[in-house]
């Protein structure tokens, strides 16, 4: 059953048109790829998706409901948990206050969170601007999973990161997955996504170009549409 049904959208910042007709589906427990070069589209598609960058043409379903013209406030209340790129945690709260203060009810609680991420635990009264990289990294998936959503979209999931910390939050995605959450995530280190993803949807130049299973992402392919 679809979930997220994005179909032809359209969208501009001012008078620059950036996407020219985005479709993508995401299923229920279902982990879709966004891919495609720097400058594709893909960011802008979850902007658009989340309300922040409104779609003027096509149509954004979200569990039965039509959302493309709903503010960015009431998305995240339908159910969409957004981890943006650069991550954005309030710098001046410290951990534990990152995590609450977007928190709803439901499974995702401090505890559950702190259980996903243990070095979060260890600095639940640490100011968010003196995390690393990584562990304000997972101070957004963990502050997005506090809203209990039905999707979690991660936006650059392991950009700029260390290793140890990739392994990290790749642990941390495969679990979810696992829990049934439906995951649409944007990375580039292929060798970890592909394992990881149920199908794959490659922009370019601000369209969707290719839809289908990371089986079929042939190299010839990655070297088209994913190549430098």
């Amino acid at each position: 059953m679809s979930l997220l049904t994005v179909s032809g959208i359209e969208s501009w910042y001012g008078a620059s048109q950036a996407l020219f007709g985005v479709d993508l589906t995401v299923g229920e427990g279902e982990v879709v790829a966004l891919m495609g070069r720097n400058g594709m589209g893909k960011t802008t598609t979850i902007r658009s998706i989340c309300g922040l960058t409104p779609a003027r043409k096509g149509r954004i379903v979200f569990s039965g409901s039509d959302i493309t013209h709903q503010k960015s406030f009431r998305i995240a209340r339908a159910g969409i948990g957004l981890v943006p790129e650069g991550r954005r945690c309030f710098a001046n709260l410290d951990v534990s206050e990152n995590l609450v203060a977007t928190a709803r009810p439901g499974q995702w609680t401090l505890d559950a969170v702190i259980e996903l991420f243990p070095r979060l635990g260890e600095r639940l009264s640490q100011s968010a601007a003196t995390l690393s990289g990584g562990e304000q990294q997972m101070l957004a998936i963990g502050r997005a999973l506090m809203t209990n959503p039905r999707l979690l979209i991660l936006d650059e999931a392991t950009e700029g990161l260390a290793p140890v910390v990739r392994d990290d939050i790749w642990r941390a995605v495969r679990s979810l997955k696992q829990s049934g959450l439906s995951i649409l995530v944007v990375d580039k280190t292929l060798s970890e996504l592909m394992p990881v993803a149920d199908s794959c949807v490659v922009l370019e130049k601000g369209s969707t170009a290719w839809t289908g299973s990371p089986a079929d992402l042939t190299a010839e392919l990655q070297d088209r549409y994913l190549g430098v």
